[in-house]
């Protein structure tokens, strides 16, 4: 946990924003995988909840009465079973007093609460659950359906917490820089164990070993695969095969629960071919075109479509794309190559608060989203950036067999695309590179102090020597 003050000061500032009623921050349960006593591990609490109270035990709820300044921690106190095989824990009230909160309370009492709430037509603020024992347990409190939820959480509430949480405190930015130096050992470690002959899963396996060493877990499950066209492509029993690329996205949670996020694609045998260089420099170039122009003020959408611009010029060069740049940057021909968004917010979550609705995190009443354009609706980010961002950079080619044969046969953005020549890149599979950036009163940087190799003289350099 940070200090006490930490936790004052944040609630502190949410009363002031939320201004009246009740606040109930549900934190975690235990989430069994394959029955009751085996739970997944390690146990992860809601980030919410964390920012506000801190304490990190399962079986707890925040209260915060804005209208009385009162603040409970509501959960109950272990048993000796579970001291028995699970170890000593702090009570309830001294979890409270860790954060600041003067008042606890067993869980049986969050339901008078809601109760006298109710019956006095107060407003009771929650955030949309994800969990459906969260949901379960808002049912029996507040009579809401589960299917009603997400639309009765208080948007007063989702607005306040992501207004604070969208800045970073200095103390996060160096929890941030933390996770980004285990992301660095991740890395570098697929690159070292990368070679002909072994499988994703392994690779795959060597990364995760990293981050539940050096810190509290993976912060989203690792991507590996000489399949780098698909997105969210997990390692699987394939074997490495020389020739291909391979595309590693991953990343490490630290012990306060902050994350990096990072993506590097490199040849499995240590050496770009030139076919591979071509498509890699341009994903390279858009890369480091966000690093150049993002900064406080400026929409990530634009820096999006900046990014969507260089990369059809470029994809022009190699006979890939034609026609009017910006007409078909306009026309979503683009997204052919690139069907997500030039990047996300990150912090505890690593798509930090997506949770709480990607409207209210990643856009605001100046910059909406584009909900029915393909690879524009996938666009997480398009708000003004503001110092103490952190945001991600990770733009990507990909050639898709499934979604070429599909525009091909609909005849889509034909002015625009050359199948012909597309159908020669079917078995090329994708590129991503993908850094953290911190936005800054001028600028942006990079967060993380080793930079995991990603210009090509480097990555292979990296890989002959290691």
């Amino acid at each position: 946990m940070f200090s006490k003050e930490t936790y004052v000061n944040r609630r502190a500032e949410l009363k002031k924003l939320v201004k009246s009623g009740i606040i109930i921050l549900f934190g975690n349960n235990e989430s069994p995988a394959n029955f009751p006593a085996n739970g997944y591990y390690p146990f992860r609490q809601d980030s919410t909840f964390l920012y506000y109270f801190g304490p990190k035990r399962d079986g707890l709820v925040g209260v915060i009465d804005v209208d009385n300044d009162k603040e409970l921690l509501i959960g109950n106190d272990i048993d000796i079973d579970d001291i028995v095989w699970y170890g000593s824990v702090d009570s309830v009230h001294d979890m409270a007093e860790h954060a600041g909160v003067k008042e606890s309370a067993p869980m049986k009492q969050l339901q008078v609460i809601c109760d006298n709430a109710m019956k006095e037509k107060r407003t009771i603020h929650f955030l949309p659950p994800y969990r459906h024992d969260t949901m379960i347990q808002i049912f029996d409190l507040l009579g809401i359906h589960p299917s009603k939820q997400r639309e009765a959480a208080s948007v007063e509430l989702i607005k306040a917490v992501v207004k604070m949480r969208s800045t970073k405190e200095q103390q996060e930015i160096e929890e941030i820089e933390r996770a980004c130096a285990i992301g660095y050992k991740m890395h570098t470690t697929a690159m070292r164990v990368t070679k002909p002959g072994v499988t994703e899963k392994y690779v795959g396996g060597q990364v995760n070993g990293i981050a539940n060493s050096y810190g509290a877990m993976v912060s989203f499950p690792t991507i590996f695969s000489q399949h780098g066209e698909i997105m969210h492509g997990n390692p699987s029993m394939a074997v490495l095969e020389s020739g291909r690329l391979a595309l590693c996205d991953c990343g490490g949670e630290t012990m306060e629960h902050y994350c990096s996020d990072n993506t590097r694609t490199f040849p499995v045998n240590g050496k770009f071919t030139q076919r591979q260089l071509e498509i890699y420099s341009i994903v390279e170039d858009c890369h480091d075109l966000a690093l150049k122009i993002s900064k406080p003020g400026v929409k990530y959408f634009d820096v999006h479509m900046d990014v969507c611009r260089l990369m059809t010029d470029r994809l022009k060069e190699l006979g890939l794309m034609m026609g009017d740049t910006e007409e078909a940057v306009r026309a979503g021909a683009h997204a052919m190559f690139l069907p997500h968004g030039l990047g996300h917010m990150m912090g505890m979550d690593v798509h930090d608060m997506e949770g709480l609705g990607q409207t209210y995190v990643g856009f605001d009443d100046e910059t909406r989203p584009n909900l029915e354009q393909f690879g524009t609706n996938c666009l997480r980010m398009g708000r003004r950036l503001e110092e103490g961002f952190v945001v991600t950079d990770e733009p990507g080619i990909y050639f898709i067999p499934a979604l070429i044969d599909e525009w091909r046969a609909k005849g889509l953005h034909k002015d625009f695309i050359n199948y012909e020549k597309l159908e020669t890149y079917k078995d090329f599979g994708g590129i991503r590179i993908e850094d953290d950036i911190l936005i800054t009163s001028d600028g942006c940087r990079f967060l993380g102090e080793e930079r995991i190799p990603y210009h090509p003289k480097d990555v292979e350099d990296f890989m002959s020597k290691n």
